[in-house]
């Protein structure tokens, strides 16, 4: 039996994620390579070597580069798969309108019984919706750094409400991620010494590798 292209099944996330899993994988080899500049120099010198020139350039080009590189990826993602891109912007209007529901009946609750201290305004349905997903994406990859189990049922938890899906979660846990490393490789470029580089590359490495597994996670 054939399958017409309208009919094909929508690819597992490591797929669908491919050209920005490469570059996070290939940005981690960057800051591992950057660093090793830093310290080859200096365990190849001499005991009795006091200074010892290196090279801070690869660190800072790796900082410079890092986001471009992973914006580019995720482009080609969204142009190899345009059908999961539809999918993805249909759910998320779904789960939106879900959100947005709960956010409007819990401000109604909170017009009544205003909680606020000082008169500091209270976010709106919106901006509590966008909050949320935010959150959850947050709480899952904190969670996943030391229970993966316990991350997958949190996620699973989060999708029963049906105000959000595992693509959306997952994804946001990774752009979480992600944002964290590109945090921690933009001090890079206002380091104070090549070995200070270095250590903030490999600090990146962690940050990276997690949202490198999260975008490879299938639920199913």
């Amino acid at each position: 039996m054939t399958t017409t292209p309208g009919c094909m099944a929508l690819p597992a996330r490591r797929r669908r994620n491919a050209r920005l899993i490469a570059a996070l994988t290939q940005l981690i080899g960057a800051c591992a390579e950057a660093a090793g500049t830093v310290y080859r120099p200096i365990a190849a010198a001499p005991p009795d070597q006091e200074a010892v020139e290196v090279a801070l350039l690869p660190c800072v080009q790796v900082s410079l580069g890092a986001a471009l590189l992973l914006d580019l990826a995720r482009t080609e993602d969204d142009a190899r798969w345009p059908a999961s891109g539809a999918r993805e912007r249909e759910e998320a209007r779904r789960t939106y309108t879900a959100r947005c529901a709960v956010a409007q009946a819990e401000e109604l609750t909170e017009q009544a019984d205003p909680p606020g201290v000082h008169g500091v305004p209270l976010p709106t349905a919106e901006q509590a919706t966008a909050m949320d997903l935010a959150s959850a994406g947050d709480d899952v990859g904190a969670s996943w750094r030391h229970d993966p189990q316990q991350a997958v049922a949190l996620v699973r938890e989060l999708v029963a409400s049906g105000e959000f899906t595992a693509d959306e979660v997952l994804n946001d846990a990774v752009d979480s991620a992600v944002l964290a490393g590109l945090l921690t490789l933009q001090e890079v470029r206002t380091a104070s010494d090549p070995s200070t580089a270095a250590e903030l590359c490999l600090s990146t490495v962690p940050h990276i590798a997690l949202a490198a597994t999260l975008a490879s996670v299938d639920l199913d």
